[in-house]
């Protein structure tokens, strides 16, 4: 009997290999495990909003108050580094083991937070960057390796895929965190002991991890190959072309290192092209940027590259528009923790009843609509008007979009490269939300260059940005609808037709 599409579906998340032999914990040491593995997406989401919700107490700090493009740096150069390393975290979990990356992700976190927060007592924002940049490599390797961690474990079924859901679930509880205990720090201490405490936090952690996580999984997996050349070439492309898109609004695209470098990153993502063609072990397979695939990853760039706008600019309307404290900012998003563990477990059951592919469609279509209703929203308009609905529609598109996009590409991935659905579909992710912040950051320094300094003049800025977002967010909707009409044209031709005759 032929498989159906729901089948499918079912298939491909319960497609990868699972250890049959685990040491059997207590039920105490269960949670503690399971606590650990959600802790790893909680604390990368939080990261993310860790200098969203204190960007004005830091840029004083640095003196780039009136540096929009700087400003972003603070989020994007965290973002940049944890997509990008995230595939080549993935590879050396498979080959050294997912526990052992898993600690190493989680004392990297810390000690890179701490320095983080000494960078509070310099002027220079280039130290914090670059610091912050660091910072974004632990995530980068606890994210992969976590999720390893869980599929290792739980054997096939409803229990593993729960605590996968679970761990994507707790995706907008981390940027809540993130804004309200950096909102905290900021009106109440002073913004450095926020990265202070993540990094005691964080390598407390790694400690802990060392006893509660079973020690008979998350081992060394196999002894395949590393792909050096095509770690270097990729990963260089992704930071040179980042970085140029984040520098431009600083400095201006009319300095001659900034397109130098733009240039250069696409050449290198152009020879990484070659050598994964050439390597008998890639770090990211042909099949995984073919047919659906393809479609999937640039929705998942859009849409995410959209969110990355629309939370940093809603953060920046609370803070300078609005005039709201720090911690009012971080209260006001309380409600997408509500509303993200609503879609998630409501993505939970349309996957059962539904293409895969209608669900990439809605959440597009919810991040669309959650930066029009932001970005349309009138100065100073009440928060239970249109800030409200925005905060309450946009993390359906989180939550929507990621178990969707991992199912497709597992889908069409074979049994032994199964891991890097999810490393792949981390690594655009993570690395779209911050050249979204290039993106706008650049709309933003040209809409308003040579116009007289002013929170009209600012409001006006933040608008185009938004603008920005919507683009991206209207691109993912077209690709999702094609996407969308793609799969069900094709499931027609491959229907079977019915005998007249058969009863």
């Amino acid at each position: 009997m032929k498989a159906t599409h729901k089948e499918l579906d079912l298939q491909s998340i319960n497609s990868m290999a699972a250890s049959p032999n685990h040491d059997e914990i207590s039920f105490l040491r269960e949670i503690g495990f399971l606590f650990l593995m959600c802790l790893s997406q909680l604390l990368t989401q939080a990261g993310v909003a860790q200098t969203m919700n204190t960007a004005t107490q830091i840029s004083d700090t640095f003196n780039v108050s009136d540096k929009p493009g700087e400003i972003s740096w603070f989020s994007a150069s965290f973002s940049l580094t944890v997509g990008t390393f995230i595939l080549i975290s993935g590879r050396l979990g498979d080959m050294y083991g997912y526990k052992l990356l898993y600690c190493v992700g989680y004392l990297w976190f810390g000690v890179m937070s701490l320095v983080c927060g000494f960078a509070g007592f310099t002027t220079s924002a280039v130290f914090f960057d670059v610091f912050r940049a660091l910072q974004g490599i632990g995530p980068a390797i606890m994210m992969p390796n976590s999720q390893a961690l869980i599929a290792s474990y739980y054997p096939p079924g409803f229990k593993r895929n729960l605590c996968l859901g679970l761990f994507e679930a707790v995706a907008p509880s981390g940027f809540i965190v993130g804004a309200l205990f950096g909102g905290i720090f900021a009106q109440l201490v002073w913004w450095p002991w926020l990265f202070w405490v993540c990094g005691i936090i964080t390598i407390s952690v790694a400690v802990l991890a060392i006893f509660i996580i079973p020690k008979n999984i998350g081992i060394k997996q196999h002894e395949g190959s590393f792909d050096y050349l095509g770690s270097i070439t990729g990963v260089s492309g992704l930071v040179l072309i980042n970085f140029a898109w984040n520098q431009g609004p600083n400095i201006g695209w009319d300095t001659p290192y900034v397109y130098i470098l733009l240039i250069v990153g696409s050449l290198c993502l152009v020879a990484f092209y070659f050598v994964e063609k050439r390597v008998s072990d890639p770090l990211v397979p042909s099949e995984a940027l073919q047919g659906d695939t393809g479609f999937v990853l640039i929705c998942i760039a859009a849409g995410w590259s959209c969110f990355g706008i629309w939370l940093f600019y809603t953060n920046r309307v609370a803070l300078v528009v609005d005039l709201d404290s720090p911690i009012l900012s971080a209260v006001k998003f309380i409600p997408a923790l509500m509303a993200g563990l609503a879609a998630a477990l409501l993505t939970t059951v349309l996957l059962r009843k539904i293409p895969s592919a209608v669900v990439i469609c809605l959440s597009m279509v919810a991040f669309l609509a959650g930066i029009l209703i932001m970005g349309l929203r009138p100065s100073n308009q009440i928060y239970w008007a249109q800030k409200f609905v925005s905060i309450l529609v946009t993390p359906f598109g989180m939550d929507m979009s990621f178990p969707a996009a991992i199912i497709i590409l597992s889908s069409s991935l074979p049994k032994s490269q199964q891991g890097i659905a999810g490393s792949l579909v981390s690594t655009f992710l993570n690395y779209s939300i911050s050249i979204g912040l290039g993106f706008a950051g650049t709309v933003e320094y040209y809409m308003t260059k040579g116009m007289e300094p002013s929170l009209e003049t600012t409001i006006y800025g933040y608008k185009k940005a938004f603008n920005m977002g919507m683009g991206l967010a209207g691109l993912g909707v077209v690709v999702g609808m094609s996407f969308l009409i793609k799969q069900f044209s094709q499931r027609r031709r491959e229907k079977p037709p019915v005998d007249p005759e058969s009863p």
